[in-house]
């Protein structure tokens, strides 16, 4: 896969997340990505952390220019636990766990944020405002209630399909609740 192709791909999506006004400073973004499927192989056959470079690439700038907080999701041997910033776990109350992410448990995403963020810890669990999904890896189990979908015009990142969600608040009270 071209690395050239995979930057394209990352700025268009990350173009487009920029717009969105549902990323608010604060809030937690959940990435799930698997990097053998943006090489066009099958998930957890081909990581790559040239691949994951250029997606965290991406992602910085869009923390640097919303705020947002980002979580990296692992792979199913580390039960998709989440690497964020040990600031993100204090603020939210999160429970750290001790593991560090390697490619073969961890997955190559999760493995070069925690060697690339500033002070990364990992945590099972978290409740993300919004989340990217990269090579169908399943970010479902750490967003918010209700999960709304998003359709970026930017569909995959070099061969793997991306996936965009929001979350909004639940909408309560029947017929003579009033909404915003």
């Amino acid at each position: 896969m071209q690395v050239e192709k995979i930057k394209s791909d990352v700025l268009a999506i990350i173009s487009e997340l920029e717009e969105a006004d549902y990323l608010q400073e604060g809030s937690i973004f959940v990435i799930g990505c698997s990097t053998s499927e943006v090489a066009g192989e099958a998930i957890g056959t081909a990581g790559s952390e040239e691949i994951a470079a250029e997606i965290f690439k991406g992602l910085k700038a869009l923390q640097d220019k919303t705020g947002i907080m980002l979580a990296f999701q692992c792979c199913e041997h580390l039960n998709r636990a989440l690497v964020i910033e040990r600031e993100t776990m204090m603020r939210y109350q999160l429970n750290e766990v001790s593991v560090i992410p390697v490619p073969k448990a961890g997955g190559s995403m999760a493995s070069f944020a925690y060697k690339n963020m500033k002070n990364p810890v990992v945590v099972e669990h978290i409740q993300a405002h919004a989340g990217i999904d990269i090579g169908e890896t399943m970010i479902g189990m750490h967003l918010k209630q209700v999960v709304v979908p998003v359709r970026p015009k930017q569909r995959s990142i070099g061969n793997a399909r991306v996936n965009v969600a929001k979350t909004r608040p639940k909408l309560i009270g029947g017929s003579r609740a009033v909404y915003r």
